[in-house]
């Protein structure tokens, strides 16, 4: 029932968020990764049901990516504000994504890897693996994307605001959001061990 809510919900805010979107070009280009991903999960879950907080993590990722796909990760209002009063010199809505992407991932991805890998140890070593692995995917994705498209559209889907630095300090962030999301996960199964 959880479950269904929390895809009702995200259909909601995802079709409000479709409309008027600050750059219809880039957020049509950042969801071609939900219309990839939906049918995945949707697989996914009939071979092995995700629990509810699985479902819920993988609910607030795929929310916070349709914001960011409504008003560029680049530009989130929210975050404007914020690196204005902190004078920062750019929006961090984007790291913060990327971070949340190892974090929130983390658990769902472990859950379907269990029937694959039945010890703890290395099905947490695999997950972290294809989370590193799928965050430099992505950059490289995201670059070649920039490269198929005209360099406006490029430019406001790469979001990089400048920084030479951005696909490895995105890549990094997520590695450390995967990183802590596994260090909770040690953390758990020793307090059901205690």
């Amino acid at each position: 029932m959880l479950q269904r809510l929390l895809l009702i919900s995200y259909a909601i805010i995802w079709l409000l968020l479709a409309i008027h979107p600050r750059y219809r070009d880039d957020w049509l280009l950042e969801n071609l990764l939900v219309f990839a991903a939906l049918p995945v999960l949707f697989w996914l879950h009939r071979r092995r049901p995700f629990s509810n907080s699985a479902a819920g993590l993988l609910w607030v990722f795929f929310v916070l990516h349709a914001i960011g796909a409504h008003y560029t990760y680049a530009q989130m209002p929210w975050l404007n504000t914020l690196a204005d009063s902190l004078s920062w010199q750019r929006n961090h809505y984007d790291r913060l994504v990327h971070f949340l992407f190892g974090l929130l991932l983390f658990r769902p991805l472990q859950e379907q890897l269990a029937t694959t890998f039945h010890r703890s140890t290395l099905r947490l070593v695999v997950t972290l693996l294809i989370l590193f692995s799928a965050s430099g995917i992505y950059e490289i994705v995201e670059w070649l994307a920039t490269e198929w498209t005209h360099p406006e559209l490029g430019i406001a889907f790469l979001g990089t605001q400048g920084d030479q630095w951005d696909a490895q300090k995105d890549m990094v962030l997520a590695h450390l959001g995967a990183l802590l999301a596994a260090w909770i996960e040690l953390h758990r199964h020793e307090k059901k061990r205690a």
